[in-house]
C-alpha cells in the first residue's frame, strides 16, 4: 500500500458499538467545542490530515501520525475516556485498513443498523470542520472526495439503504410495536438536532398521532420547524417538567454531555416510555427505578430488524465492489504523487547525460548529425523511464529502495 511509504502513517482510532455499549461510548463522546479544541491541538503538534467523527454509534479520529498513541492521547484528553480502557474496547486501523474503514462507514456497511445513511452527513460535517480548522491536507482531501463518491454510488446503485431504517426510525417503530394505542398517546420530543428532526418526520409519516409536542433549548429553531410541520405543537424549555409529566412517550435527542432528563422531571406514579437517542445518554439511568418508567437507549433500538435489513444484506457484495473501485483510484493517485518526483529526477539525470554525450561527440566526430543523435537518445530515455515506471508500479516492488538505487546510479537527489 503506497501510504506505508510516507514518513507518517495514516491511522484511524476510536470506539464503536461493536466493542463498547452506549454508556461506555458516552465517555469518549466529543462535544463540538471539544472537537475543535482537539483539532487545534493536533495542528499545533504538527499532525496533518486529522478528522474527528463523534456520533451515537462511534467516536473516531483519523489522521497522519508517527504513532497511534498521539491520536489516542488526544481523544482521551478531550473526552472522559481512559487510555487503559480504550486499549480494551478500541479499534486501531493503519494505512490501507484505515482507508478501507472510512469507505465502509461512509457507505453504511459499518453502521449499527446496516445501511443507515445518516453517517454520511455526519462525516461530511466532520470533514468540513477539519478544513475550517485547517487540519486537512492533500491526502485527506483526495481520500474523502473519493469516499463520498463511493458512498453516493452505493446509495444510488444498490439497495443497501433502501427503505427507512435508522435509529430515529427504529424509535418510532419501537413505539408502534410496543404501544397498542400509540396514536392516542401524548408524545414529547425533546431536542431538535438532526435526530430530533428525523424523529418528528417519522412520527408524521408512520403514525396518525396528533398529540406530538416539541421542546428545544433554542426556541427559534423549534418555532421555525413547527411552522413547516403544523401538526406538531411547540412548548418551551421552562415548561419541560410539566410537559414530561403530561407525556406518555418521551423521545430525547438533546446532544448534551450530561443528562438533560432526571428523576426530578418525572412523576413517581407516571407510566412513561422514554426513548433516549442521545450520545452520551441524556437520560439519567437511575430513572429506571421508577416502576412505571421504561427506558430504551440507542443500543436497544438498533436491535430492531425487519425484512428491509434482510434485503440489505444481499446488497453488501455490490457495495463492496463499488468501494474497491474507488480505493483503487485512490491508490493510483497515491502512486502518481509518490512516483512523479522520482521519474522527473531520473529524466533530468538522463537528459544531463545525453547533453554531455552529444556535446562530446560533436567535438570528436566530423559531420556529426546532432538532430539524429537527439532523436535517438530521446527515444532511449523514454524507453528507460517507461520501464522504470512499470517496475515501480509492480506489486512486489519496494518503491523507496528502488528510488534510492536509481538516485545513487544516476546521481539524482
Amino acid at each position: 500500500m503506497p501510504l506505508e511509504d510516507f514518513h507518517f502513517n495514516l491511522y484511524n482510532i476510536g470506539v464503536s458499538y461493536k466493542k463498547a455499549d452506549a454508556h461506555t461510548r458516552g465517555k469518549y463522546s466529543l462535544t463540538k467545542d471539544s472537537q475543535v479544541a482537539l483539532l487545534q491541538e493536533a495542528k499545533s503538534l504538527g499532525l496533518e490530515g486529522v478528522l474527528v467523527l463523534s456520533t451515537c454509534n462511534r467516536t473516531e479520529i483519523t489522521g497522519f501520525a508517527q504513532h497511534p498513541y498521539q491520536l489516542i492521547e488526544l481523544l482521551c484528553k478531550y473526552s472522559d475516556g481512559d487510555v487503559e480502557e480504550f486499549a480494551r474496547i478500541s479499534n486501531v486501523y493503519k494505512n490501507k485498513d484505515a482507508v478501507n474503514h472510512l469507505f465502509r462507514i461512509s457507505s453504511g456497511l459499518e453502521s449499527q443498523i446496516l445501511g443507515d445513511y445518516e453517517i454520511v452527513g455526519q462525516l461530511k460535517l466532520a470533514f468540513k470542520q477539519a478544513k475550517l480548522v485547517e487540519t486537512s491536507n492533500a491526502y485527506l482531501e483526495r481520500l474523502m472526495n473519493l469516499v463520498f463518491q463511493a458512498s453516493k454510488k452505493v446509495k444510488n446503485q444498490t439497495k443497501l439503504s433502501s427503505g427507512t431504517t435508522s435509529v430515529s426510525y427504529a424509535a418510532v417503530q419501537y413505539m408502534v410495536n410496543n404501544l397498542p394505542d400509540y396514536n392516542s398517546k401524548n408524545i414529547l420530543v425533546f431536542g431538535l438536532g438532526k435526530m430530533g428532526k428525523h424523529t418528528c418526520k417519522n412520527l408524521a409519516e408512520y403514525t396518525r398521532n396528533k398529540s406530538v409536542t416539541l421542546i428545544n433549548r433554542t426556541e427559534e429553531k423549534a418555532t421555525a420547524f413547527v411552522k413547516e410541520h403544523p401538526s406538531i405543537c411547540k412548548s418551551t424549555i421552562e415548561n419541560l417538567k410539566e410537559e414530561v409529566q403530561k407525556a406518555d412517550v418521551l423521545i430525547v435527542s438533546t446532544g448534551s454531555d450530561k443528562p438533560t432528563i432526571t428523576k426530578d422531571h418525572v412523576s413517581t406514579d407516571q407510566e412513561l416510555l422514554i426513548l433516549d437517542l442521545s450520545m452520551p445518554e441524556n437520560v439519567d439511568t437511575s430513572i429506571k427505578e421508577f416502576q412505571g418508567v421504561t427506558l430504551v437507549n440507542v443500543d436497544q433500538l438498533s436491535k430492531i430488524t425487519d425484512e428491509t435489513l434482510a434485503l440489505r444484506q444481499k446488497e453488501i457484495p455490490l457495495a463492496e465492489a463499488i468501494i474497491e473501485m474507488h480505493k483503487q483510484e485512490f491508490n493510483e493517485w497515491l502512486n502518481h504523487r509518490k512516483l512523479t518526483p522520482a521519474i522527473n529526477a531520473l529524466k533530468e539525470s538522463l537528459e544531463a547525460i545525453k547533453k554531455d554525450e552529444i556535446n562530446f561527440h560533436k567535438k570528436k566526430i566530423d559531420g556529426f548529425d546532432e538532430d539524429q543523435a537527439e532523436l535517438l537518445t530521446s527515444r532511449f530515455i523514454q524507453k528507460i523511464t517507461t520501464q522504470f515506471v512499470k517496475h515501480l508500479k509492480e506489486e512486489e516492488t519496494a518503491v523507496n529502495q528502488s528510488i534510492q538505487v536509481m538516485s545513487k546510479v544516476f546521481g539524482s537527489n
